[in-house]
This record gives structure tokens, sequence and C-alpha cells, in this order.
């Protein structure tokens, strides 16, 4: 059997201090591994396989359980995402009035292939998600914390530069 190597070194030292009071600060880290998890996911905006690593360590828990944790629940992310995370809505309302069409709207305008979920840039992940429990405004995308209602194909491309535009401005201020 081969053993995984981990880069432990991929872990901002900063980012592990600001977990480890999180962690310190829990009554029963092991009872509160999903609260831990989001904390960290908050801190690194995905679960690494040396984080969860980390996390079993500290907590004392089976690395294969917290692996478990993270893979089971959705809102978890092994893998690296942009600034901005869209999500389109495939509920029933939101599939009729054609989610489906918006979503590889989306994946064209980001040049994504249909296994890739964040764009080449870093600035864009893609994401179907189960209702958003918006339906009379289907379909619905949420960037982040914005809602759009009733997105046509039509709508992405603007949605996109707008969203390009203001990461330029965020990057031009923090220059200033």
């Amino acid at each position: 059997m081969q053993k995984t190597k981990f880069n432990m070194e991929i872990l901002d030292s900063c980012k592990l201090r600001e977990l480890d009071a999180f962690i310190e600060a829990e009554d029963n880290p092991q009872g509160r591994i999903i609260n831990i998890l989001h904390e960290a996911q908050k801190l690194f905006s995905y679960l690494p396989q040396e984080l969860q690593l980390y996390i079993a360590r500290k907590i004392n828990m089976p690395a294969a359980k917290i692996n478990g944790i993270v893979s089971f629940y959705s809102f978890f992310s092994q893998e690296p995402s942009g600034k901005y995370t869209i999500s389109v809505c495939m509920g029933t309302a939101c599939f009729v009035k054609g989610a489906d069409a918006v979503l590889q709207a989306f994946r064209r305008e980001l040049q994504l292939e249909e296994d890739q979920k964040t764009s080449a840039d870093g600035l864009f992940s893609l994401r179907d998600v189960r209702c958003i429990g918006a339906c009379g405004l289907a379909p619905v995308v949420t960037i982040n914390d914005r809602i759009f209602g009733h997105v046509k194909e039509a709508d992405v491309k603007g949605i996109i530069e707008e969203y390009r535009e203001l990461a330029k401005q965020e990057v031009a201020e923090v220059a200033q």
C-alpha cells in the first residue's frame, strides 16, 4: 500500500493560528466538528486534505472520519474556489424555466470544461445547486450573497462582465 504524501507547507500559518484559537474556544471540538470545518473553510476558502489532516490531529479525530464529513456535505469544498461563487439553482421551477441553459451559458462564458469548476483566472467558481427557495424568481442565480432572478442566457455575459469590472476596481483600490 502506498502512503499519501501531504505538503503541510501549503497551509498559511497565520490562518492556522486563527483556526487554532477557534478550536481551543470550543468546549467539545469533536462534537462541534461541523462548526470547525465551516470556520476552516471560511479562513482557507476550501478544505484541502492537508487541512483536514491538521484538524484531525488537532482534535484527536481520525482523518478518515473528517474526510467523510467533508465529502458528504455539499457545502464543503475540497478544491480551491474562485473569489465569486456562482450558484445556478436547478430546482424544479428553475429547471423548467431554463436553468440548464443558463448554467451552460455561464460554462461557455467562463470557458469551463464539463468537469472544471473554477475559471482559469481564479475569479469564478460555478456550481449547480438544489432548490434555493426563491421559486418565484426562477431561474435563479446567486453570486456569493447576491441573488439574480429571472436570469436568461443573454444576461450571463453582462453579469460576468460586471464582476470582472468589480474585481479590477478592487485591485486598483488596493494598489493605491
